[in-house]
């Protein structure tokens, strides 16, 4: 096994699935276990779906994983709106779809006449995060007329997205906005309404305060699993690990040297110009990854005693002047991530994946 590598616990995973599936149950909200921050990887889906029990729908932004879970008898979703040039894979691939453009949906009926399907599609319903959509409710339920002449298109549902772009925390109040929604799909229009899908990790925090309204049925979880907190606050789970993903990355050199780079300072490999503080020297080691491989800001020293003070493409500059632990050539340096580190570095064919069964 060569370096760097993330090392993925699966039964701290499958723990933390547990964890939260038991929540939601309790509660009566369905899962929809989100795959993509680990590009649905097999070797870690196959072990989480094994008990089929804790997981009601996978779900992922990118069509290309669903594909990869077609064998998977578990209802999937597509999270990202489709792509209008992705509609014959969102038939093919996605058992359900999350919408807010009449054009794209007309197209998605028109893909499922040709292979006689009815496709199953969610509302996507801005509640003030500004993402996707629809923020004027005039605007979704005139199209909701028009998409109830597509025969080849049922709506089951309505969903919200939070905290992803805006920050926008749910509350009671916003998401009592979108039970108010989903019943006059089903008082006005006729509509069975399955899915009222409150938001993320976000929301789970609401369960505890007992502010989540009665009425949502399903979150999309995937942060909440893989790093055993909510994201609303950062607060942990009980019952949770938060060291699931681990990188471990190699000293490829370390010198002392000086703090501040010497020379007249034009614009650094990524057109920024960088500011440095003086510390004088400093014991600097440099290990073999690099922002290609992984997000600099999203790595998290295990030794409390080391900072990341920078990167370029391929190489990490790590300030290990305080550190207990003589680095050598060679030796290991372990980080745990965040959400973005861990898609980052599951994104990158250049870290090698290691899984602890």
């Amino acid at each position: 096994m060569g370096y760097p590598k993330l090392e993925i616990n699966i039964e701290k995973l499958k723990t933390n699935l547990q964890v939260i599936s038991n929540l939601l149950k309790k509660n009566n909200i369905s899962l929809a276990m989100v795959t993509k921050a680990y590009c649905a990887n097999l070797d870690i889906v196959n072990e989480l779906v094994k008990d089929k029990n804790l997981i009601d729908y996978l779900a992922d932004s990118r069509i290309e994983n669903l594909k990869e879970m077609r064998h998977i008898n578990i209802p999937k979703i597509l999270l990202r709106i489709p792509m209008k040039s992705e509609v014959e894979d969102v038939i093919k691939y996605a058992d359900i779809s999350f919408n807010s453009e009449y054009e794209t949906i007309e197209k998605l009926n028109e893909e499922a006449k040709k292979v006689n399907k009815i496709h199953k599609i969610v509302i996507m319903v801005d509640l003030g995060d500004l993402r996707e959509g629809y923020f004027v409710q005039k605007d979704l339920f005139d199209n909701v007329k028009k998409i109830q002449d597509l025969y080849n298109i049922s709506i089951i549902g309505v969903a919200t997205n939070l905290t992803c772009y805006g920050a926008v925390l749910p509350s009671e109040e916003n998401l009592s906005k979108l039970v108010n929604i989903a019943e006059k799909l089903e008082r006005d229009f006729n509509i069975d309404i399955k899915i009222i899908s409150g938001g993320n990790s976000s929301s789970l925090f609401l369960i505890n305060e007992n502010k989540l309204p009665s009425k949502i049925n399903n979150l999309r979880i995937g942060e909440a699993i893989l790093l055993g907190r909510e994201t609303a606050y950062g607060k942990k789970i009980d019952g949770t690990f938060d060291d699931v993903f681990k990188l471990v990355c190699e000293v490829v050199e370390n010198k002392e040297k000086p703090s501040v780079p010497v020379g007249e300072k034009g614009l650094d490999a990524f057109g920024n110009k960088p500011v440095f503080e003086d510390k004088g020297i400093m014991q600097r080691a440099i290990l073999g990854i690099g922002r290609q491989d992984i997000s600099i800001d999203s790595l998290y020293p295990i030794d409390k005693d080391i900072k990341v003070i920078g990167a370029s493409s391929d190489h990490t500059i790590v300030d290990v002047t305080k550190s207990k632990n003589k680095y050598s050539i060679g030796d290991k340096i372990e980080f745990l991530l965040d959400y973005g580190g861990i898609m980052t570095a599951s994104t990158s064919k250049y870290v090698k994946k290691y899984y602890i069964l």
